[in-house]
This record gives C-alpha cells, sequence and structure tokens, in this order.
C-alpha cells in the first residue's frame, strides 16, 4: 500500500482543500486499512486504498461541513510534479512562464468543479485511474463514471474558455 501513498494525498488534498486535512484524511485511512487488511481479496490494492481514503474525506466533510465550504484550494504544496519544464521548452522563459500561467488556470478550473466532478477527473486525468478502478473507489457504475467524467471535463472546457476569454 506505501507505492500508493502519493495518490492517496493527492486524491484527500483535492477532496478536502486542505493540506494538513489531507495528510490526516490519509493516515485515518491507512489505519484503517491496516487494520481490515485482511478483507482485501484482489490483486490491486490501489483501487481498495483509495476508496478507504475516499470515505476518510467524505465523512471528514459531512462532520466539518461548514468549515470545509472555508476553505480555499491553495497550490502552494506542489502535488503534482510537473518534472523538468525547462528541457520540455529549451529553457525558453517565456514558454515556461505561459505554460506556469496555464496550469494555474487549469488547476484553478479543476478546484472549482463540484466535489462529484472534481473527484472524477482527479481520478482519471491526475492518478490515471481506470473507468472500472474509479468505479471501485466511488462505488458506482462504470457508465456513471463515464457520464461524469464527460461532464466534468465539458465543466473545465466551459471553464477555461471564459478564462481566456476574460484575458483577451
Amino acid at each position: 500500500m506505501l507505492p500508493h501513498l502519493d495518490a492517496a494525498y493527492s486524491l484527500a488534498r483535492w477532496l478536502v482543500r486542505d493540506g494538513q486535512q489531507a495528510q490526516d484524511r490519509v493516515q485515518e485511512a491507512y489505519l484503517r486499512a491496516f487494520r481490515y487488511f485482511h478483507r482485501f481479496h484482489g490483486t490491486d490494492a490501489r483501487p481498495w486504498l483509495l476508496q478507504i481514503v475516499r470515505h476518510s474525506c467524505y465523512s471528514w466533510l459531512r462532520a466539518n461541513r461548514q468549515m470545509s465550504e472555508v476553505l480555499e484550494f491553495r497550490d502552494d504544496e506542489d502535488i503534482h510534479d510537473v518534472g523538468d519544464a525547462g528541457d520540455a521548452f529549451g529553457g525558453n522563459p517565456e514558454a515556461l512562464l505561459m505554460r506556469k500561467l496555464r496550469r494555474e488556470e487549469v488547476l484553478s478550473a479543476v478546484a472549482a468543479l463540484p466535489l462529484p466532478f472534481r473527484e472524477v477527473i482527479v481520478l482519471r486525468e491526475l492518478e490515471d485511474m481506470s473507468y472500472e478502478g474509479i468505479a471501485q473507489i466511488m462505488d458506482i457504475p462504470v457508465g456513471t463514471v463515464m457520464s461524469r467524467l464527460s461532464r466534468a471535463r465539458a465543466l473545465l472546457r466551459h471553464a477555461l474558455i471564459h478564462t481566456k476569454e476574460g484575458d483577451e
């Protein structure tokens, strides 16, 4: 389960929108997973573990609804390593700046999505989970995963187009 620690933290961070709370939720989930590991009967622990992380986050959100609505997403912790961007753009400062600004726009747009859509986008696009894995984690049918993902992508496109139009 340790190889999935980054994915667990990333999911928790996107769900609860707070780095410290995300760490707490992941710790709680890992404790629960270790306690109930004897119940795991599969080959891939990642969806099983992320489902526990998700449940931990949702339990916390239900108990702290007012607080969670006030918390803003901060990208001061680089939760998605972009690698060496200088190599990809030949060290061009203008290209690096444009990539950083675009990345911030996308992350802000993802953070602004309603929770069910944000969750499915994070699991598919950032964590590279299969539709079946997402369905297992979220405890919904694969068709619902596909429709939520489609809707989330449409909402992101809309938000990013409007952001771009606002810049012009």
